[in-house]
């Protein structure tokens, strides 16, 4: 059996979508299974043995239509037996129907549920502590009965030599590892996904005050400007334990150093889902327009914790949809002030420092 596993999205999801490979590796161990992903997000999925073949969607496949379609006519030559299409958008749509498989599964749409065998309802309601993200993508393999016994967290596969590497460049940096080392989600994707600055300035004062850490930054090239207004915002005694120039030059870099770190603390994201599957304690700051019950994974009070606004001030959010909430996110942000959630984080650090 040749099955297909097509997630096209952000790295956070790709990395949650690797639940399904591992799902369909225990129920289908002599199949061939392959993940076609975003060339970006690749580095997530290295070394991971629950697929034999990473299918990569280029960008020139969305740049030319000539390239897409010569992409389109190779995966229909592969002959997959079994498709599952988590993305559900119109290039997954395509590549989908091109396949040819005799199965084909996907979330259920009104308007494209007559290209799949198959079709599958998201619940808006978790039965687990794993998120609805995580039981979503179950249900797209197993019946609704097997949901909780299936349940796993994703993961991701660092070798040997990796970690080495990253420790030593942490060592040549200063970095000693008797010292707690934290990493900083300082900014989120987007500036509605960004808790204020000046907020996230105070919070790190309060860790390094506590803690004593030393502090990383996980920031993207295009966001220096952004990183260092924060750091700029912090007190002389913080900068002094924050290395702002201490990053590495790649996403598998990134990991690396990250599975050295004691905690990830900040915005929601992928680098929490990426520190999630390095089975890094983290401490999670949602955008007051993302429901935290989608991505809040294997929540525990302890060693994974996340904190909305909705949690303190549930008033703010009476009668106001999806749509509203994103548009009203950057009014909504100056009224979750670190005081609303600074307990909780304390007992954070306590608890995993």
């Amino acid at each position: 059996m040749k099955i297909l596993v097509i997630q096209q999205k952000m790295i956070g999801d790709v990395l949650t979508s690797t639940i399904i490979c591992e799902a369909l590796r225990k129920e289908y161990p002599d199949a061939t299974i392959d993940y076609l992903v975003n060339s970006n997000t690749k580095p997530v999925l290295t070394e991971n043995p629950f697929f034999d073949h990473i299918v990569e969607f280029k960008k020139e496949y969305q740049d030319s239509k000539k390239a897409f379609y010569a992409f389109l006519k190779k995966i229909r030559e592969t002959r997959y037996d079994h498709v599952i299409d988590v993305y559900g958008k119109l290039e997954s749509n395509l590549i989908t129907l091109f396949t040819g498989a005799p199965t084909k599964v996907s979330f259920h749409k009104w308007y494209t549920q007559f290209l799949y065998t198959k079709t599958i309802k998201r619940s808006s309601d978790s039965i687990t502590n794993a998120s609805i993200a995580i039981e979503n993508r179950l249900r797209l393999i197993f019946p609704e009965n097997r949901i909780t016994a299936e349940i796993t967290r994703p993961k991701i596969f660092l070798t040997k030599e990796e970690k080495q590497k990253a420790g030593e460049f942490l060592e040549s940096n200063g970095i000693k590892s008797k010292t707690p080392l934290i990493m900083i989600s300082v900014l989120g994707s987007e500036t509605k996904k960004t808790l204020p600055f000046a907020y996230m300035a105070k919070m790190i004062d309060v860790i390094v005050n506590t803690t004593g850490a030393n502090i990383l930054f996980n920031y993207i090239p295009n966001q220096e400007k952004d990183a260092r207004a924060v750091y700029n915002l912090t007190m002389p005694k913080t900068q002094r334990h924050i290395h702002f120039d201490v990053f590495a030059k790649s996403l598998r870099g990134f990991l690396a150093i990250l599975s050295h770190c004691d905690s990830l603390i900040g915005n929601e994201g992928g680098a929490v889902n990426m520190a999630k599957a390095l089975d890094i304690p983290t401490f999670t700051i949602f955008s007051p327009w993302i429901h935290k019950k989608d991505w809040n994974m294997f929540e525990d009070g302890e060693t994974q914790i996340s904190v909305h606004l909705s949690d303190y001030l549930p008033g703010l959010f009476l009668h106001k949809n999806g749509k509203e909430l994103k548009k009203k996110s950057l009014e909504l942000y100056p009224y979750f002030k670190p005081e609303l959630f600074i307990d909780q984080l304390y007992n954070f650090l306590n608890k995993n420092l």
